[in-house]
Parts: C-alpha cells; structure tokens; sequence
C-alpha cells in the first residue's frame, strides 16, 4: 500500500512505524501534523491508499475533526493511546496519575459526527504494579499495542467496504473508562509531605515533559527521573544525601531519589539534580559506590551495576534517556575495568530497557560555561569507553542492546566480540546535530556491515529495525520483546559463549588481530578528532545552533526529503481534477492526413509513400483516444501522466521490491546529503575464525575504485603536497563537510584538515 504516516516528531514509535511499513514492503511516507494549516495540502499531495496519525496532540485533532469533511477523501485511521471509552486529554499521563490497573490503545476512523468515531481494532495490557516512567510505557507495552493494531488495520483495509464499528456499539476494552479529566496543575506540582509512592507517580507521569514543579534548596525547579529512597527520616523537602548526580529528598513517609532537574525559568537546561543545585549543596553529604559495591539495597539508586553468576559478569548501566555526559562516561569507564579485571570467562554490556544508549548529553553540553570545551571533553569520554570494548583479550564481550539506540550509542557496543539485541528496538547508526561523528565508528562499522553499508548508513541517516540490522551484520543475534523473556534468553546465550576453552581460543585469535593491525585504532581515533575538532570549535556544520534547537524544543526537526512521499496525481478534492476511470473519447476513426511524409535530403533513406496506419481507431482499454490531425506512427499510446509522473488511475500502484539481506536503506543515495567515505580497514571482521580467515557474512571487501579510509600508509610521506579533503560544492553539502577522503592515511604526523571551497 501507499501509507502517509502523519506524526508530532519523527522519534520512538514513528520511526519503529517507519521501519516495520518498509520492511513489509509498503510505499511509506512520513508528514509532519502539528495541526497546522497545511497539513491537508501536505496528504493532497502525498495522494495515499491509507493514512495513519499516530498520537495527534489535541490541536492536530481539533483540526482533523473541524476539517472532517475533507478528510473523508482519504482512508485515516488515528491510533490514540487509550482504551475504548477514554476521551480525556493527555490520556497516558492521567493513567499514570490515577494508578489504574489496565490501559490500550485504539484505532478510530473519524466521522461526519464529531462526538462520534468508528473504531477499527484496540489492544488493552496489564499496567505495572509500581509507577511507570511515562516515556518507558510509550516505549514498551504502549508502543507494542500500538503496532499490533497498526497490522489489524492494514490487513482490515485490504477490504474497501469496511469501516469498523460505531463507538455506541463497541464494547469498552478496559472496564470502567470514561471521558477522564485533564490533568491539571495541581497534579502537576509536588508537596514534600505526600507519601513517595504518590510523588513517584506525579513526577513519573510528566517524565520527559512538562515535569513537576517542585521546590528544594531555595530554588523553584521542574522535577525529573524519580526513584524511590531508603525509609528514612528526615523534614520533608530537605536534602538527605547525592550520589552520581542525583539527590535523595525526604518525603512525608521516607524519601525519593531525583536524578534530574530542570530550573523553572524559560531557556533552561534539563540537568543531573547535582549539576543544577551546585553550590547549594555544600552541606548536603556524598555518599559514593564504588564499581563492585553494592548499595544499601538492591532497589537503591545506582547507575552503574556489576554482578558475576558463574564465569559470566554482568556490568548493567542506565542512564536517563540514554544521553550520556561526562561524568557518566567516567562512571562507565570505571565499571568497564573493574569488570574485566575479574576472572569471569564473558561479560555481559546490557544498557537500559528504555534506551541503551543516545550519545552525548546535549543538554550538559549546552549549559556549560564553554560548551565547545564541554562537547570536547564528552566526545573523548566517550572514545575510552569504546577503545575499552575494542580492546578487551581478557574476557569475551556481549553488547546487550535491550532498548533503542541513537549516534555513538548505536555505535558503542560494535567494538563487542556478540551484538545482541531486543526484538523491536530501533537503531539509528548515524550521526545529526552537525557533527561528524567519532566513537571508533570507522574502524568498528565497516567492520561488521561492509564498506557499502556502512557508507550508506552513515549518509542517508535512516532508523533501522533490529530485523534489518541483523541481516546486515550489525546485530548478531535478536531476542524476545518482553524484557524478562529478553533476559533469560541472553543469560542463556552468556552461558553458551562461557565454555572456557573455546572463549580463550577467540580472545587468543582476538589478540593477534589486533596485535596485525597496520593502522593502530589510535590512527583511526585521531581522523575521527580531526574532524570532530573543526564541528565543535569550528561549528562548521551548524552544531551549535541544531543543539540549541534541541534543548529548548523550538520546534520539530524539519524532515528530511527522503522521508516525505513524493506527490502522486491531481488532487481528487478539488475541481477541475481528472476522475478515477477511462479516458472518455468521442466515437469514430482517428483521422489521419494521406499522403507521403515530406524529408529532406540527407544520407538517412526515407521509404517512399504513405505511413500504413492500422484500419479502424486505435483502440485503448477506455475506448478511442483523439489525436492530433496528421500522421500517427502505429505502437503503444502512453497513458496520461499527473504532475509527479504517476499514471492518472485510482489503481494502488505496485508495491516496491524488497531489498534482499545485507541491504539496509534503499541503494539510491540521498541528494541531501554529502556523500563522506567509510573505510573497511586491511584486516579482517574482529568475528573471523581463530585462523584469520573471516566470515562469509561479516567478509569485507574493497569496491573497485573505492580507496579504503584511511588508505594504507605504505609509501605514503605527509609532507606539503599533502591534499586536504574538499567540499563538492553542491547547494546541500554541509559548510566545510569534507567530500572525499585525505590522500594518505592518518598517523601521528597527522594534519588537520582545512576545507576549501570548491
């Protein structure tokens, strides 16, 4: 089918959307609907079979419901994140709120009535039993409800006559769901005297955004990243104790941890609570874990946790939201090596459910005094954990990829000896926000889905199924959905890798590639710099601007051209449009003018006499067409074409080919953006057999005329003839974007490179 995906962000479930409509081999477009004007100028281009809004806000549906009447020309199905019998805004936070013991989500068709809708399919599951993170349910059990009835609908749109079931005659999915109301703003603030499962549920439910106000300190703040605290007294609303960023607060029947704060004041940054209070914290005591400690109790506040079961370490890090700051990276460092100091045989990397890892931590780096120092500083943090992974012979390494993972944190764990990953996430092994990217990406990358894929992941920056991505070579195994099933899956497959013998034979084998390397990792980390360097000092490409953009949400990131769909035939809405159906043609022969066509002279020879025409009309499947007077060569009448070249029809055009494994993104490159060369390095996939000899599906190999990067140094002499890299010129290459790479590879007489223009 040809499916528009209407969407507040391209993120979390539209992109999982996205990645599961294309995989199934459908035409799928995405269009921005924050219920501006021209969002039904942007379907009457688009032209679908069938649209899907996924989570309208309460503008973008006031709109469609205003706009009912021109909405009937297109099959749409909105998809709203609450059970049958639930009207009330910002449903999801609201369930929270209320603590009820069930939840879904519905796909209604809007109708004429606009107090009325028709209800296609709904899936209903169990709530948790403590206080969910309002973004960790949209990521699992909402999201998982979500797409099973996005499947119901495809397959019920296949029949054009259906178009569901009225409300009045729809049973309620969750018993007891009524019109719930809003949430208002005494839900939205905190009183330190409630007990904390209540303020566990208040923060929790406006998690991500707007937060809960709240004061501590002295200081009006908005409040997130709750967790429940050790029962212990305290004045409700003093500081008992911080720990890796957090601070513990007491509450009316014990305390609550809370990781993350944001000042109540326009243009502020959401920051780790330690960050923001700063000096207020002086008297406040600090209460460290050092890596291999264990806390107070099992369920007390640690980022960072490592544990051994057999010859088998697990090290298991969450960091709020996935974006990782410096201090979180040093954290992790420190885990990392007291993890593979031990004796274990496997050690096990698992990230948290609701993301493995997002990069850097934006939001820190742009409340620094220097962010350019700050980003710096972040950036090399994060290089020593992936240099760690790389370079790791005492243990085998698993990446658990158990939620969805963005930038350098989808690129963390491919240094990892296994990838494994959760059905269902959603990876995007690219680089945004203007910068080049580091995180050893070129060395690991290539690496693992050959130099092609590699290139075209870093340069078309696509999200990718987990599905895809193992057939690639990104991920090496797929687990179970549920997070509990995901983790005795991966506890078995530990278990699997941790026969002594033959995981010291693969860590033997491990060490001499590395040792055979020509071009140190350093090599490869130091281009990376050099390159990074000019973004974050330089601002190059604009990475101050799209990270202030960012931070203080300015609006949705402007889509790029390859996600849009492109615009099929006039628009049936308005008059003056071609209906769907034969061509009408008024009856009688084609006339056709006598005679021998007149040439000119010349060497090409004319055959003399009259062109023979068929007797009769030229006949098409609608009937005659008229032409022209004069004469008609005889052959095919090309059918009329709307404004984008589609044939002018009714007709559901054919599904696209899907591509065949390996192939991640589509194999035409992405006019806007700058195409940038990803080396495959000499040596073979850090997966070959202990002999050297690698895989067939991680084998690398160089594409005739395509110069590996960094080439090899062999002859090579830096020195003033040295070419620095270029820019093409085109209107979308990015300002000093370098176009292809240096002539020569990188070492320790490495020079930065200085764009040119073209």
């Amino acid at each position: 089918m040809r499916i528009l995906l209407l969407v507040s962000a391209f993120d979390g479930l539209s992109q999982r959307a996205w990645c599961a409509l294309r995989d199934a081999g459908h035409d799928v477009g995405v269009h921005l609907a924050d219920g501006a004007p021209d969002l039904l100028d942007g379907v009457r281009a688009a032209a679908p079979d069938l649209v899907f809004c996924l989570f309208p806000s309460d503008a973008t549906l006031h709109a469609m419901r205003r706009d009912r009447r021109q909405w009937r020309h297109w099959r749409t199905v909105v998809l709203r994140p609450a059970p049958v019998g639930d009207h009330g805004p910002a449903p999801v936070d609201r369930a929270i709120v209320d603590g009820l013991p069930s939840w879904g989500v519905t796909a209604l068709q809007l109708t004429d009535d606009p107090d009325t809708a028709r209800i296609w399919t709904t899936r209903t599951f169990a709530m948790p039993a403590a206080a969910p993170r309002k973004t960790a349910l949209m990521h699992g059990p909402v999201a998982d409800a979500a797409m099973a009835c996005l499947k119901d609908v495809i397959g019920k749109a296949a029949d054009p006559s259906f178009s569901g079931v009225h409300t009045d005659q729809m049973p309620t999915a969750a018993p007891g769901q009524t019109a719930r109301p809003a949430v208002t703003p005494h839900d939205r603030a905190l009183d330190w005297a409630m007990p904390t499962e209540q303020i566990l549920r208040r923060v929790r439910a406006a998690d991500g955004n707007p937060g809960v106000r709240a004061e501590l300190a002295g200081l009006n703040v908005l409040a997130y990243d709750a967790h429940p605290g050790p029962a212990r007294g305290g004045r409700p609303g003093s500081l008992l104790m911080r720990r890796q960023g957090a601070v513990l607060v007491a509450t009316g029947d014990g305390s609550a941890w809370l990781g993350h704060l944001r000042a109540d004041a326009p243009q502020a940054c959401k920051l780790p609570a330690t960050t923001l209070l700063g000096k207020r914290l002086h008297d406040v005591p600090h209460s460290p874990v050092p890596p291999g400690c264990e806390p107070e109790t099992p369920s007390a506040y640690r980022q960072v946790r490592y544990r051994r079961s057999g010859g088998v370490g697990w090290l298991v890090f969450d960091f709020y939201n996935g974006a990782m700051s410096t201090g979180h990276c040093r954290r992790l460092l420190a885990g990392l090596r007291h993890a593979t100091a031990q004796d274990t045989d496997v050690l096990v990397l698992r990230g948290g459910t609701d993301a493995f890892s997002n990069g850097l931590h934006l939001h820190v780096i742009e409340a620094a005094a220097e962010p350019a120092s700050a980003a710096w500083h972040n950036i090399r943090a994060f290089n020593a954990i992936c240099k760690e992974i790389i370079g790791c012979t005492r243990q085998l390494i698993i990446a658990a990829y158990a939620g969805s993972a963005a930038a350098g944190g989808a690129m963390l764990g491919l240094g990892a000896d296994v990838t494994a990953a959760r059905a269902g996430i959603v990876l995007n092994p690219h680089y945004g926000f203007g910068l080049y990217g580091s995180d050893l990406h070129t060395w690991t990358l290539p690496r693992r889905v050959g130099a092609d894929t590699a290139q075209r992941l870093i340069d078309e920056k696509l999200p990718v199924s987990v599905e895809r991505a193992a057939s690639a070579g990104f991920i090496d195994e797929v687990g179970p959905r549920h997070p509990g099933e995901f983790t005795e899956w991966l506890t078995t497959l530990a278990g699997a890798h941790a026969d002594p013998r033959a995981s010291r034979a693969r860590r033997s084998a491990k060490a001499r590639r590395l040792a055979a390397e020509r071009i140190p990792v350093d090599a490869y980390e130091a281009r990376e710099l050099a390159e990074m360097s000019r973004d974050t000092f330089g601002d190059r490409s604009g990475f101050a601007a799209a990270r202030h953009a960012f931070v203080h949400r300015t609006g949705p990131a402007p889509l790029p051209a390859r996600l849009r769909m492109p615009a099929r035939g006039p628009d049936p809405t308005q008059a003056g449009s071609v209906p769907p159906g034969p061509i009408p043609t008024p009856p009688g022969p084609i006339p056709v003018s006598a005679g021998p066509i007149p040439v000119s002279a010349g060497p090409i020879p004319v055959s003399a006499g009259p062109i023979p025409t068929p007797p009769g009309p030229i006949q098409t499947p609608a009937g005659p067409i008229p032409t022209l007077a004069g004469p008609v060569s005889a052959g095919p009448v090309p059918a009329a074409v709307g404004q984008a070249g589609y044939p002018v029809s009714s007709a559901v055009p054919a599904a696209p080919v899907v591509a065949g494994p390996g192939t991640v993104v589509p194999p035409h490159p992405s006019p806007s953006v700058p195409h940038r060369p990803v080396n495959t390095g000499p040596v073979p996939s850090p997966h070959s057999s202990g002999n050297g000899s690698a895989s067939p599906r991680r084998t690398t190999h160089e594409p005739s005329g395509h110069r590996p990067w960094p080439p090899e140094p062999e002859g090579h002499q830096p020195g003033p003839s040295h070419q620095e890299p270029h820019r093409s010129g085109g209107p979308n290459q990015g300002p000093g974007r370098p176009d292809r790479p240096e002539q020569g590879g990188p070492g320790p007489g490495l020079r930065p490179a200085v764009p040119t223009s073209a």
